[in-house]
C-alpha cells in the first residue's frame, strides 16, 4: 500500500530540503514546492494526503493559496501553516479557511512530526466517521453460524489478503456492499480509503466525471479515483455503467493511469477494485451490453453472495444483530421475537434479502407496543408486503433497467396485457389506451407483439 502523500510548499530551499529529507526518513511520500506556481501543479499531478504551506511567498501567499483551494469546493486534504513571522490575526484567518494547525518557525521537528501524525489520524477518522453516517451497516461482518456464511467469510478473509480485484454477484439486498466493506477491513489497504461509486444512480454524463475528475482553468476536481488512490474503489452496480465509461476505466485500470475530464497530464494511480452487481455480466458481454476487456479485469476473483432464502437458519441471529443495531444507534424500543414469528420468518422467501429483514425489524419495533413479536403481527406485516408486491409484479422486473428500457418493458407488458383482455383486438387496446390506432400498430411493431397470437394466450414467452 502507498505511503501517505505529502506536499511541502516553502520559498526557503533550507528548509524545505531539510523537511522533505525527515518526513522521507519517517517514510512518508514527499513533493516540494518553492512557490504558489508550482504548489499548484504539484497539487494538480499528484493528489496530496497532507500539504504543508508557508505563508509567506514571493508570488502569492499561503493564506491566499488556502483561500483558493477552499473555494474550489472543499480542502481535499489537511493543510498545516507554518511561518516565522505569524500573528494572532494569520492564525485565525487561517484556522477560518480551514487549515488543521498553525506551527511558527523555527521549525520543531518533534512537533512538526507529532502535528502531521495527529493531522493524518483526524482526516482518517473524520472520513470514517462520514462513510459511517452515510453507509449505516446493520453488523460489522457477514452474520450467520451456517455453513454457508462461515465459508463466505472464510473466502473473503482469505481473499482480502491478496491485492486482486473482486466481483462480488447476488441478488439485490443480498449484502455485497456489505461484503465488500468486511474485505477491506481485512485486508492490508484498511487503513486506505474506501470509496464508493454508486452507478446505477449516475447519469452517463455524470459517471465520468465522478470517476476520473476534472481540471478547468486550472481548478482541479479529483474524482473517485483519485480519491481512492492508495485504498479501494467500490464500484457498485457495475453493470449500469455505459459503454463509453466502461472504456475509459478499462484503459485507466489496464495501464494504473488516466487524464482528467479536461486534464493534460496522465495521473498515476494505486488502486484496489472491487465491483458489484445483479446481472449476469457474462450474458451483458454477449449481448454487447458490457465491455469484455472491463469484464475479464473485474471478474479476477467472483465471489457469489448468496440470497437469504438459502440461508434461513441464519434468521434468529440476524433479528438478534438488527434489534441490537436499532436499539443502540437509533434508540428504539427493544421487543423480542417469539419463537412462532421466528419460526415463520424462517420459512419466508425473502424476495429483498437481508435489507427486507432489516426493514421489517425496524418496522416491527417502531410500532409495536408489547415487549414481544408475535406471530400475528409478522403475518400481517408480511402481508402488507405480499399486497405491495402484487400491485407492482408488472413493474418489478423494470426496476433494474435504464429509464429507457424500463419504458419500453413496461409498454410492452401493458399493450400485452391489454391485448389478452380484448382477446387480440387491436381496435378495442386503442380504446382502452386511448391511443391512436395507427399510432398503436406501429407501437406493437416497434415491440415486437403480434396481436394475434398474444390475443390468443401464447406471447412467446
Amino acid at each position: 500500500m502507498s505511503a501517505a502523500h505529502i506536499l511541502v510548499v516553502d520559498d526557503e530551499p533550507d528548509i524545505r530540503n531539510l523537511v522533505q529529507e525527515i518526513l522521507v526518513d519517517e517514510g512518508y511520500d514527499v513533493s516540494v514546492a518553492e512557490d504558489a506556481a508550482t504548489a499548484r501543479n504539484a497539487r494538480r499531478a499528484h493528489r496530496p494526503d497532507l500539504i504543508l504551506l508557508d505563508i509567506w511567498m514571493p508570488d502569492v501567499d499561503g493564506i491566499t493559496l488556502l483561500k483558493e483551494w477552499q473555494e474550489e469546493g472543499s480542502l481535499t486534504a489537511p493543510v498545516i501553516m507554518m511561518s516565522g513571522h505569524g500573528t494572532v490575526e494569520t492564525a485565525v484567518e487561517a484556522t477560518r479557511l480551514g487549515a488543521y494547525d498553525f506551527i511558527e518557525k523555527p521549525l520543531s521537528l518533534a512537533k512538526l512530526l507529532l502535528t502531521i501524525e495527529r493531522a493524518l489520524e483526524a482526516d482518517k477518522l473524520q472520513r470514517e466517521n462520514t462513510d459511517m453516517r452515510e453507509h449505516l451497516r446493520p453488523v460489522a461482518e457477514p452474520m450467520g453460524k451456517s455453513d454457508l456464511m462461515q465459508k463466505l467469510r472464510e473466502q473473503i478473509q482469505r481473499i482480502a489478503q491478496h491485492d486482486t480485484w473482486v466481483l462480488f454477484t447476488g441478488e439485490q439486498g443480498s449484502g455485497k456492499h456489505q461484503c465488500a466493506r468486511y474485505l477491506h477491513a481485512k485486508s492490508p489497504r484498511s487503513n486506505g480509503p474506501f470509496i464508493e461509486v454508486g452507478v446505477a444512480s449516475m447519469s452517463s454524463e455524470q459517471s465520468a466525471v465522478e470517476l476520473f475528475g476534472t481540471e478547468v482553468g486550472g481548478r482541479v476536481h479529483y474524482g473517485r479515483l483519485e480519491q481512492a488512490n492508495a485504498g479501494v474503489l467500490f464500484l457498485d452496480d457495475i453493470a449500469d455503467m455505459d459503454l463509453d465509461t466502461q472504456g475509459k476505466l478499462a484503459s485507466a485500470l489496464e495501464s494504473g493511469s488516466f487524464l482528467r475530464i479536461g486534464g493534460k497530464e496522465s495521473v498515476e494511480i494505486d488502486v484496489r477494485v472491487i465491483a458489484s452487481t445483479r446481472h449476469d455480466l457474462q450474458q451483458r458481454v454477449k449481448n454487447g451490453e458490457f465491455r469484455d476487456d472491463l469484464y475479464y479485469q473485474l471478474n479476477v476473483v467472483p465471489l457469489r453472495i448468496a440470497p437469504l432464502r438459502e440461508h434461513s437458519e441464519d434468521i434468529s441471529e440476524l433479528l438478534n444483530a438488527l434489534i441490537d443495531q436499532f436499539v443502540t444507534q437509533d434508540h428504539l424500543p427493544y421487543r423480542s421475537f417469539t419463537v412462532a414469528a421466528q419460526n415463520r420468518l424462517r420459512n419466508y422467501t425473502w424476495p429483498g434479502n437481508i435489507r427486507e429483514l432489516q426493514n421489517l425489524v425496524q418496522r416491527a419495533l417502531i410500532i409495536g407496543g408489547s415487549e414481544s413479536v408475535e406471530l400475528d403481527e409478522i403475518e400481517a406485516m408480511l402481508g402488507e408486503e405480499k399486497a405491495q408486491a402484487g400491485t407492482t409484479t408488472l413493474m418489478a422486473p423494470v426496476f433494474d433497467l435504464p429509464l429507457r428500457e424500463a419504458r419500453e418493458a413496461f409498454e410492452k407488458a401493458y399493450l400485452e396485457h391489454r391485448l389478452q383482455e380484448a382477446g387480440g383486438s387491436v381496435g378495442k387496446v386503442a380504446k382502452l389506451a386511448e391511443m391512436e390506432r395507427t399510432h398503436l400498430y406501429r407501437k406493437l411493431r416497434a415491440l415486437g407483439i403480434d396481436p394475434k397470437k398474444v390475443g390468443s394466450g401464447d406471447s412467446g414467452q
